[in-house]
């Protein structure tokens, strides 16, 4: 089956099974577990920050990072349709008592520093405190701007906010920016990398930030759950990932891009602004899309269809995967003309 879903179907490679097959383990919730230590020290360097945590996903590793930041009755400032305000379940609140702010965000998937400066509440006891202002890169697969980020690091320094990055797709953004990770990571305290989607991996996700913060933030992982013992076989698959399926994101990207101009080329509509990376929605009507997800399942094609059809390329998917994919659309439009 030719798995269009998203980047979170992939699976691992032989090489790297053969990487989790030899790793050397320890209990990790004692912190002896050597592949895990050094994952998180490879992921430390990797982002500039001195200190890393591997948790199993990336819901909970967003979690932990906002309860190590945020205490209860105190407030983040997220965007409206960000993953860790939208698509988690609201996670924070029921299990933190934090309160999201979410605010509307901009075309670029950047959330306005003027709607940020109007919604932190002043010192009163009226109101809940606010912590943190969380961004998302890539959301929607659409990549923060390196000069917005920038700016927004040098606001929450002068509102007294921590700046977190939910950075499931973070990898997609630096190699789309032709920049070292940590090019963007500057600009943040605290960001979360997930493994499991284009890299790769089979599970896990990377908190990192400070000493202080990851080792406070050790506390809330072992408490929700995410305390795992021998992971060093996770680990290694991380580690391969990080090694080996970086820089071959681009592949998924032009990937995505020729997929867009295919497309286009039989008249279906590409939501803007494309494909800035793996990531491509498409526009079609509520009537041809319930059409298309079952008449593609039947012929080797899983697509999660509707009036905005989510498309994301990725390492399981290759060029001639997407030739037959367009094949297929054009006999699809062609039937149902």
């Amino acid at each position: 089956m030719i798995d269009l879903r998203s980047d979170t179907v992939t699976r691992p490679s032989e090489a790297m099974r053969q990487a989790m097959a030899r790793a050397e383990v320890g209990d990790d919730v004692y912190g002896d577990d050597p592949t895990v230590n050094a994952l998180q020290d490879m992921a430390a360097t990797l982002c500039g920050k001195e200190a890393a945590l591997f948790l199993p996903t990336g819901t909970q590793a967003n979690l932990v990072a906002l309860l190590t930041h945020c205490q209860r009755g105190e407030e983040y400032i997220v965007g409206q349709k960000a993953h860790n305000y939208m698509y988690e379940a609201g996670g924070a609140a029921v299990l933190g008592s934090i309160q999201p702010q979410p605010l509307d965000m901009a075309d670029d998937g950047s959330i306005p520093l003027d709607k940020v400066a109007a919604a932190i509440k002043p010192d009163d006891i009226h109101f809940a405190r606010t912590r943190l202002l969380s961004l998302e890169n890539t959301h929607s697969g659409k990549v923060l701007p390196l000069d917005y980020l920038q700016k927004a690091y040098a606001f929450t320094r002068e509102k007294g906010l921590a700046l977190h990055i939910d950075g499931a797709r973070i990898m997609n953004a630096a190699v789309a920016q032709g920049v070292e990770l940590r090019e963007i990571t500057q600009y943040c305290d605290t960001l979360t990398i997930c493994l499991s989607k284009g890299l790769g991996a089979p599970i896990g996700s990377l908190l990192i930030g400070s000493k202080a913060f990851i080792h406070r933030a050790n506390r809330w992982r072992k408490m929700t759950g995410g305390g795992m013992r021998q992971s060093g076989i996770l680990a290694a698959a991380a580690i391969y990932a990080l090694e080996n399926n970086v820089e071959r994101l681009k592949d998924d990207h032009d990937n995505a891009q020729w997929l867009a101009e295919e497309l286009t080329k039989l008249g279906v509509e590409i939501a803007e602004p494309g494909a800035q990376t793996n990531v491509l929605y498409i526009r079609q009507s509520a009537e041809l899309a319930e059409k298309m997800g079952p008449w593609m399942r039947e012929r080797g094609v899983i697509i999660s269809a509707g009036p905005l059809t989510r498309v994301l390329t990725h390492i399981n998917i290759s060029r001639e995967d997407l030739q037959k994919v367009v094949a297929l659309w054009q006999e699809f439009l062609h039937e149902h003309a």
